[in-house]
């Protein structure tokens, strides 16, 4: 008999007795798996730490001791934020900023336009601000410049009496510009967290970036929001120990933490170790009010509730990456920089419409990609590979991603304008796509490319992307097989229907902030009956479940319909539900939702 965790309050220490029940195919296709959890670990916690024993036994399964236990619930920076210097090149990076400062000499910052770059650029302009030192900014444009540095944005910037320049989450790569810009009598400091094949540019004043080869700071889940929240930390120190805030306010450097929690998360970093406690403490912030911006653009968005990575990654981050995406980048910097609140709200209102401008372009591209997808049988390639002409390069990514949760397999979406493809892609756990492409470019298949094992871009000849398509579904053949022959979706605990209410969500809340490394808890159901089942929205499918016992819940599987797993849905008799509890918002008081994740007949 499985046993039934009901509420927060009635959880036993019975941990040993928790089981799945047989399942024989989910609708996801993945392997169900009751995560491992020393259950006297747990029972210890629970018991010394005044703990409810269901939240123990998620902190154990993820690695908290219990003499730890009461840290990770309550991160703080206080013994967890490393000396900046650990970073390798931030001490000539700080000797040349903190120089420029004190001696007068204008700076600038080359960023990029996604959220990561913009909410580093917008960092560094806040802190600017904060000290009275003029910063100029320049933001490329996505469709006429494309990404990383050029000798043209770097002379811009030198007539606008520019003699340092930082580029932010670009650069690493970038020798040629950066020599060029050397040669100019320009000084570049570099902050990027890109992976590096090599050494760093030889230009450059200084290279802080912890994936390069050489850096040994272990902080290489730091996103370029991340790297630059750090690069203040050291400047603020280096000028207070100048004598430079004698005369001056010195700025509290903590205000600028919900921009770097924004960058961390929409840049998809690893919620663990210090980029978890960056991001628990920058939603603090945001909770506390924040930067003025990202407030606006939130009650544009219609935020509820405490801020989660939610909100960053799925409300907040979609708008300002509209504005890169088909608008121009410096809207969203101007959102989160200016102080005129009338053009805040101005700002925020745009945004909100040009990210539904941005859903409609994505959507018709979407629509494409499948109909190539189906009709050329690309499902079948162990590696999806597909190209349409006039496909907008903004939101070609977001496509990938989508196809990729899909098809399970690597996806690369190709848009082919003035006869040059760019493309983005997506991967799966397992398969690095990153460097399939950088090999694709050293071997002069691309004309540019990289990434990171899950994510990567590219810059390709039209009459190349067949060859390219070959490349990779050889290259990643194997890895792909094996990567989804071991799917598998890790249960948390099974609870009864009675366990679903807003209590049990902020429960399970405390051990956030979720995201990956750190994976928000799953949870199963068995033996429900799904009722009242009806499509939602664009795709959703709501529905109520119900247990033998007369309990029901109200869920929610998001864009399942035409899916497997709205089939196995709507298929009817019992079924086993994996998912997510979460408050639900609009029956109020302590009325809980699930989100559903898989499911399975029962049989």
């Amino acid at each position: 008999m499985t046993a039934l965790l009901t509420t927060p309050a009635e959880q036993s220490a019975a941990f040993a007795d928790l089981a799945l029940p047989a399942i024989a195919q989910t609708a996801s296709g993945r392997h169900w798996r009751l995560r491992e959890a020393d259950g006297r670990e747990a029972l210890a916690m629970a018991q010394q730490g005044e703990i409810e024993p269901l939240l123990a036994r998620v902190l154990v399964a993820r690695g908290v001791s219990c003499q730890n236990a009461a840290a990770y619930l309550k991160p703080t920076l206080r013994g967890s934020l490393p000396d900046p210097f650990c970073l390798k090149d931030m001490e000539a990076a700080t000797k040349r900023i903190t120089g420029a400062i004190i001696a007068g000499e204008r700076l600038g910052v080359f960023g990029d336009y996604d959220v990561d770059g913009t909410s580093a650029a917008a960092i560094l302009k806040q802190y600017f601000n904060a000290i009275g030192a003029p910063l100029e900014i320049y933001l490329p444009d996505r469709m006429s410049e494309g990404y990383g540095p050029s000798i043209d944005a770097f002379l811009t910037l030198k007539q606008q009496g520019v003699k340092v320049i930082i580029t932010v989450d670009c650069g690493a790569a970038a020798h040629q510009p950066i020599e060029q810009a050397a040669a100019e009598n320009l000084d570049i400091v570099i902050l990027d967290h890109h992976m590096m094949d090599g050494p760093p540019p030889a230009g450059a004043v200084a290279t802080v970036n912890p994936n390069r080869p050489d850096d040994i700071s272990g902080l290489e889940n730091l996103s370029a929001a991340g790297v630059a929240f750090m690069t203040v930390i050291a400047v603020n120190r280096a000028l207070r120990e100048a004598g430079y805030f004698k005369d001056r306010a010195e700025p509290n450097v903590l205000q600028l933490l919900d921009l770097t929690a924004l960058g961390l998360v929409c840049d998809v970093m690893q919620i663990t170790g210090l980029t978890r406690v960056l991001v628990a403490q920058g939603l603090k912030v945001l909770g506390q009010g924040g930067n003025p911006g990202l407030a606006a653009l939130g009650a544009r968005a219609g935020m509820k509730g405490p801020p989660s990575t939610y909100h960053l990654g799925f409300l907040l981050g979609p708008r300002i990456n509209a504005a890169g995406r088909i608008g121009h980048a410096r809207l969203a910097f101007e959102l989160l920089t200016t102080t005129d609140d009338a053009r805040r709200q101005y700002l925020a209102e745009k945004l909100h419409v040009m990210n539904a401008e941005r859903q409609a372009i994505e959507a018709a591209v979407q629509e494409e990609a499948l109909r190539a997808i189906e009709t050329d049988k690309l499902y079948q390639d162990a590696a999806i590979i597909v190209a349409g002409e006039g496909w907008h390069p903004g939101v070609v990514g977001i496509v990938a991603g989508r196809l990729k949760e899909k098809y399970d397999r690597p996806v690369v979406v190709i848009g082919v304008n003035d006869g040059t493809g760019k493309g983005s892609g997506r991967s799966i756990t397992g398969v690095d796509l990153g460097g399939a492409i950088s090999a694709a470019k050293n071997d002069g298949l691309l004309i540019a490319g990289g990434g990171h094992a899950m994510a990567a871009g590219l810059t390709i000849a039209p009459d190349k992307i067949a060859a390219l398509r070959q490349r990779l579904i050889d290259a990643l053949e194997g890895d792909v097989a094996l990567a989804r022959e071991n799917r598998t979706l890790d249960i948390d605990a099974v609870i009864a229907p009675g366990a679903v209410t807003k209590s049990f969500a902020e429960m399970i809340a405390l051990a956030g902030p979720y995201g990956p490394g750190n994976p928000e808890p799953v949870f199963a159901l068995t033996d429900m009956r799904a009722d009242y089942v009806k499509t939602v929205g664009q795709n959703h499918i709501a529905l109520t479940l119900k247990g033998d016992a007369g309990q029901s819940v109200r869920a929610i599987a998001f864009r399942a319909e035409g899916e497997p797993l709205g089939e196995v849905l709507r298929a009817g008799g019992r079924l086993h539900i994996a998912g997510r509890v979460k408050a639900d918002d609009w029956r109020g008081g302590d009325a809980g939702q699930l989100q559903i994740s898989d499911a399975a007949p029962a049989s």
